[in-house]
């Protein structure tokens, strides 16, 4: 059996889980929505059984289209892409190689992007961007693209034709240029898609600035973000290493919650630089990326010639960037179960910091505006989920679903005065 035979069956099982973890979560909210609801009336929580399913139900197509995707690859299409751009081993030959190949994958997956945007998120309520909007930012995008990218895919085929512990130098550059782009986004790369501005003086930015100063946080900067113009939901967080860190908070919360709703929140964001899990995920990343450039850099050639091509800097790196995907798949579990952990101690912060009832009626509310199903399948669960199901989360905090009648005459104060019934009508 050739060794290219091993990893498209390899491969084929890694498509085959994620369909099967779908399907299991389809059939799960498929059923639970039709249950007694929880956290929401039964007209929201219907509704968000049927956003989390169309979601679901979008991502199983797309998994199909990348296994096809992949075997065009492997088959028949870095052969057909070495004889456009050649087969010299240049660093200009790479660049172009792997421009030629993010461009085939990003039109493939295009038309899942605009239809999940402008079907399934405006159907839902969510979206708010124009069309005209939508190009705008993928023009942006690609530019971006374009010269970073460039850059990167030039240092990295220099790196692959000069040296022959190459993965190690290569991987020690993609976890560089990593910190450097966590630097730059919040300062540089994000302005672009979106205009930040100055939280206004005032009790709120008093009060944001005096619990930053409790957890020994120093930012650049309290700002607001256009975010509605894109999308309806609610968040916020803290963005940047270093001295470019900076609080942003989306209009859309501060539209939603109230001040000592929104501190909760900060709070729970606060608990994560407190006890320094932005530095834990940048390890657990470090590793993921030694982990790959490590196995990948040591495919055997007769692999490539497999596939027909000559094992150049372009088809070796586009060969790595190919297989990630299963080595994240794979990955994927153990970050989200740290990652679970790290919410629990979050939101214990959060809770002491801005009030343990204050959180539950944040979380509460972002539940029923971002229409979050708050059960999943236990598996799906515990494979994907960066962040407990919010109904765990909630009764961590103390909060007792069961002896709350969500359908009934709810008091509007409180944790329930989101609640509006007309709507529900």
């Amino acid at each position: 059996m050739s060794l290219l035979s091993w990893i498209i069956g390899i491969y084929s099982l890694y498509i085959l889980a994620k369909i099967y973890l779908s399907i299991m979560q389809i059939g799960y909210i498929n059923v639970e929505k039709r249950r007694k609801p929880v956290l929401m009336p039964q007209g929201r929580y219907y509704v968000a059984g049927n956003y989390a399913v169309a979601k679901e139900r979008l991502s199983i197509l797309e998994s199909f289209t990348e296994y096809l995707l992949f075997l065009w690859w492997v088959l028949e299409g870095f052969r057909w892409m070495q004889g456009l751009v050649g087969s010299e081993d240049t660093v200009t030959n790479a660049v172009l190689f792997l421009f030629g190949f993010f461009a085939v994958n990003w039109l493939v997956t295009l038309p899942f992007e605009i239809y999940g945007r402008f079907k399934i998120d405006q159907s839902f309520g969510f979206n708010k961007m124009t069309p005209k909007m939508f190009i705008v930012d993928t023009l942006k995008s690609i530019l971006l693209f374009l010269v970073l990218g460039g850059v990167l895919f030039a240092a990295l085929a220099w790196i692959v034709s000069r040296y022959e512990s190459w993965w190690l130098w290569g991987f020690v550059l993609l976890f560089a240029v990593a910190l450097l782009a966590n630097v730059i986004y919040p300062t540089i790369i994000a302005p672009i898609f979106n205009k930040f501005t100055p939280l206004p003086e005032g009790e709120l930015r008093d009060e944001i600035e005096k619990i930053m100063a409790d957890a020994g946080l120093r930012s650049n900067g309290i700002f607001v973000m256009d975010a509605s113009k894109r999308d309806s939901r609610l968040n916020a967080y803290f963005g940047g290493l270093g001295k470019a860190k900076r609080v942003v908070l989306f209009d859309t919360l501060l539209n939603k919650l109230s001040d000592k709703e929104l501190l909760a929140v900060l709070g729970h964001e606060l608990g994560h630089y407190k006890h320094g899990d932005i530095w834990k995920n940048v390890a657990m990343m470090g590793g993921f990326l030694f982990v790959a450039f490590y196995l990948f850099g040591h495919l055997p050639e007769r692999l490539y010639a497999e596939m027909g091509v000559v094992p150049t800097a372009g088809v070796t790196l586009a060969t790595i960037f190919l297989l990630l995907p299963v080595l994240s798949f794979v990955y994927t579990p153990l970050m989200s179960m740290l990652s679970r952990h790290n919410e629990y101690e979050a939101d214990r912060y959060g809770s002491e910091i801005g009030g343990r009832q204050h959180l539950i009626s944040a979380l509460l509310k972002l539940v029923s505006e971002n229409k979050s199903f708050p059960k999943s399948d236990p598996i799906y669960s515990r494979f994907y989920h960066t962040h407990p199901p919010i109904l765990e989360r909630l009764e961590a905090l103390g909060f007792d679903p069961e002896r709350v009648d969500m359908d009934a005459e709810l008091p509007k104060e409180g944790i329930f005065e989101f609640l509006d019934r007309d709507e529900e009508q």
